[in-house]
């Protein structure tokens, strides 16, 4: 965690530093292939937060231009959001473009964007789009919906749980199990449903939400996983947030097979055995 907080403190060093022009960011944003580069130009902007950037965008968004539409949108969504700067201007303007646009790539970055503008008025056009053939649509919305504890929203990651795509399973359980504080009968019931879902990664994140709700029932599929032989960082934030002794031996013959070795994984696994162990150890 520390270590993504320098990361970040350093990234936003750099753009405060970064010596380009905003038509310079702008002309890269719309024309660079590579996205960590085209990312980089945008935040920039973000950080900046200009009205002539923002009067680009709401031209951008009204181009005839799939990609300009989509770079828009991108901006739009953290423009000037250090400073709450461009709020209502931003959130009108994506919500005109989610309801005309047709372009799957555009209404994930306008759905993206409202998500991290948060303003209750995107809620239900979002919903609208819950079951759009596309799944990078549907990707958007699950996004556009992340911490968010409105009642609508939960609902729809709960429905998108279960969606086909497993990048959409997987980011809607995150949804409902890390990123919100509500806890709900529905809630749980749709964590347990995916405890056993195919996909690796959804159902880690299904087992840390039940985990961080300390729902008991989690520890039998947990310790199952663990003793197969899968000790990734979602079992091991589970199990640290569940603290059950019953999960001590695996853990502790991990850390035999593990040994000295000292990346992030063998902390995470450190901890986890220290929430875990028995009291009559410590």
């Amino acid at each position: 965690m520390a270590e993504n907080a320098d990361n970040t403190q350093t990234q936003a060093k750099n753009w405060r530093a970064d010596p380009r022009t905003n038509e310079e960011l702008l002309h890269t944003a719309l024309t660079q292939e590579d996205e960590e580069l085209v990312w980089d130009a945008i935040g920039v902007l973000h950080l900046r937060g200009s009205p002539d950037t923002l009067e680009a965008a709401r031209q951008l968004c009204a181009s005839q231009d799939a990609n300009d539409r989509r770079v828009g949108a991108d901006i739009l969504g953290q423009l000037g959001k250090e400073e709450n700067k461009f709020h209502e201007e931003s959130v009108t303007i994506l919500l005109d473009l989610l309801e005309r646009e047709q372009d799957p790539d555009v209404l994930n970055s306008a759905a993206v964007a409202l998500g991290h503008r948060k303003d209750p008025r995107a809620i239900e056009p979002l919903i609208r789009l819950k079951n759009h053939p596309h799944e990078d649509v549907r990707f958007g919305v699950v996004l556009g919906f992340l911490t968010q504890e409105d009642e609508r929203a939960i609902n729809t990651l709960i429905e998108l749980s279960t969606n086909s795509d497993s990048d959409v399973r997987d980011w809607a359980t995150f949804g409902i199990g890390s990123m919100i504080e509500t806890d709900t009968p529905a809630i749980r019931a749709a964590l347990m449903a995916r405890i056993t879902d195919e996909d690796g990664d959804t159902r880690g994140e299904a087992i840390v939400g039940l985990a961080r709700r300390h729902d008991e029932r989690v520890v039998e599929p947990l310790l199952a996983e663990l003793e197969a032989g899968w000790d990734g960082r979602l079992l091991l934030e589970a199990a640290t947030e569940i603290a059950d002794p019953r999960l001590y031996p695996v853990l502790a013959r991990l850390q035999e097979e593990w040994d000295d070795d000292k990346d992030w994984p063998y902390s995470a696994l450190k901890e986890a055995i220290a929430a875990c162990r028995p009291r009559a150890e410590n």
